[in-house]
């Protein structure tokens, strides 16, 4: 999957797959659309997604993003379009040599 600067698959559904195939090729300053929405809305049991598979992945993707962040691998940000409406953007950061070096490790790893 190739990525731009800016998400062509904006309105699909991102797997978490896709998440961290992005993740693993993206450069400095590269960003990603991962949900356009309320992320906690849509991805909370409750929700009115419709299919629940839908559901799970967008919590996979949320979960994913999250890590990433607190490995220093993305900044995350929101972006407010309007009342319940933000989109979800992951942001690539600098990697030192050694973290590049591990990164498909580092990937591979289960989320919880």
């Amino acid at each position: 999957m190739a990525v731009s600067q800016t998400n062509p698959m904006a309105m699909q559904r991102l797997t978490e797959t896709a998440f961290c195939a992005w993740l693993g090729q993206a450069h400095p300053g590269a960003q990603l659309v991962y949900h356009r929405g309320l992320l906690a809305l849509d991805a909370s049991i409750n929700s009115q997604t419709p299919k629940s598979d839908a559901r799970h992945e967008l919590a996979r993707v949320a979960r994913r993003a999250w890590w990433a962040a607190e490995q220093g691998l993305v900044h995350l940000v929101q972006r407010r379009n309007g009342p319940d409406d933000f989109t979800y953007l992951a942001i690539a950061r600098p990697r030192p040599e050694t973290l590049a070096a591990l990164q498909s490790t580092l990937l591979l790893k289960e989320v919880a």
